[in-house]
């Protein structure tokens, strides 16, 4: 799974990086802590006048369907199985046409000791220092408390595509983002393509390379407060 993760840049370079146009932003800014609910940017697909435009949003990081009736959900949505989202009443309708891109400068996961059940953490990133691309899902939900014509009525919420971890991260943990490759991201995004489980099969497929060769580093433990570059130093060793 993944429930923390940073991005390092800001908007304007996350535009540029994923030719994107500049979308509701708000004043959204880099993190390095960054929690389920919060939010995150993402990257989008979608028709505006008749024209399809690729541009950069901000979005609550755990997805809420449309046919939602509430923003809060009874179990976690921040992170959606590839080997099922296709099938899921909370994902299908996303894996079909509202599939997202999210940037990542890397993630942290929890290594659980069996015995005595401490959890240390990692950091998992890219060893060049390059943006990951989550597989993610969109959805807007709208809150039908509030006037149509209000804005904040509607929000865009998204979720990350995980599956099987790759053989490097297994003894960290046995689940890990899917980082599509850039010759994924057009195919991804593009809401024509209509996706399904054969789709997602393929991106997890695809990613494979990207997860094997991402660079681990044990950091020390996350502060519930707190969202600077000191969080993903390395953890410095005793000398034996």
């Amino acid at each position: 799974m993944c429930g923390r993760f940073a991005v390092d840049k800001d908007t304007n370079e996350l535009i540029e990086e994923f030719v994107a146009a500049g979308g509701d932003v708000h004043d959204w800014a880099p993190s390095f802590n960054l929690a389920p609910t919060q939010q995150v940017p993402v990257v989008i697909e979608s028709v505006k006048t008749g024209e399809l435009v690729r541009r950069l949003e901000t979005a609550r990081w755990s997805l809420v369907p449309g046919w939602s009736k509430t923003l809060a959900s009874k179990f976690p949505t921040f992170n959606a199985r590839s080997e099922t989202a296709a099938s899921k009443s909370m994902f299908s309708a996303s894996v079909k046409s509202k599939r997202a891109i999210i940037p990542a400068s890397g993630y942290y996961e929890w290594h659980t000791d069996p015995a005595t059940k401490k959890k240390t953490p990692y950091y998992i990133s890219s060893p060049a220092g390059e943006t990951l691309a989550f597989a993610g899902l969109y959805s807007w939900w709208k809150d039908h408390a509030k006037a149509d014509d209000d804005p904040t009525s509607w929000n865009l919420t998204a979720t990350i595509l995980t599956s099987d971890a790759v053989d490097d991260l297994l003894d960290i943990h046995d689940r890990n983002p899917v980082p599509l490759p850039r010759d994924w991201w057009g195919r991804w995004l593009d809401p024509a393509t209509v996706g399904d489980q054969d789709f997602v099969d393929a991106a997890v497929e695809a990613a494979l390379p990207v997860a094997s060769g991402l660079e681990i580093r044990e950091v020390a433990p996350l502060p519930h407060q707190g969202e600077g570059p000191e969080l993903i130093r390395p953890v410095e060793k005793a000398a034996e």
